[in-house]
């Protein structure tokens, strides 16, 4: 039996939280102290370059099967494949349209969704309080893995329930099954 769906009503009053932006005037004055050569270059012009940077890794990232390491050792970005949640998932946008509740089944990717995960665990070099860090992705980068994930769904990594993360980058494969092994002949 379909359980009606109420619209939501968008004239509610909303609560918005406050953000925090950190490309702001004391990043600037702080950049410009640390790095005095570009300090004849503009603001718009500097964030110009880290909105470009930005974009080429969530390119890479959504490109790569391996995901990105980003400099300075900061962690790792990757996209892996997970099982659908138990809990049902719910289809706004349809249940709008048709007044009763419709699931999400994701059946071009066979029951499986994208997420984008962050790690620092398997750093080369660890950082005071790498524990607090993490990372939140923005529209756009959401809405470029969602376009492109259905297209090469099998592509990325499998992430199985209660795995770490660092067993990914830390897989060594056992000498004893590789002795007398060669690639080249099957």
């Amino acid at each position: 039996m379909n359980k009606p769906f109420n619209k939501p009503d968008l004239n509610a009053p909303r609560y918005r939280k406050k953000t925090h932006h950190i490309i702001n005037a004391d990043f600037y004055k702080r950049f410009f102290k640390k790095y005095p050569k570009y300090k004849e270059k503009k603001n718009t012009e500097i964030h110009k370059v880290i909105k470009t940077f930005n974009e080429y890794v969530c390119q890479e990232v959504v490109n790569n099967r391996d995901g990105v390491e980003l400099p300075e050792s900061l962690g790792w970005l990757f996209i892996g494949t997970c099982k659908n949640a138990k809990k049902n998932n719910v289809n706004i946008g349809k249940s709008i349209k048709y007044g009763v509740r419709v699931s999400n089944k994701n059946w071009e990717t066979d029951g499986n969704i994208g997420k984008i995960f962050y790690t620092n665990w398997s750093t080369k070099y660890r950082f005071k309080n790498r524990e607090f860090w993490r990372f939140k992705a923005c529209r756009k980068f959401k809405r470029s893995v969602a376009k492109a994930y259905p297209d090469n769904w099998n592509m990325y990594r499998v992430m199985k329930n209660k795995y770490r993360i660092a067993h990914l980058f830390n897989f060594d494969p056992p000498k004893s099954k590789l002795n007398g092994y060669d690639e080249f002949e099957s």
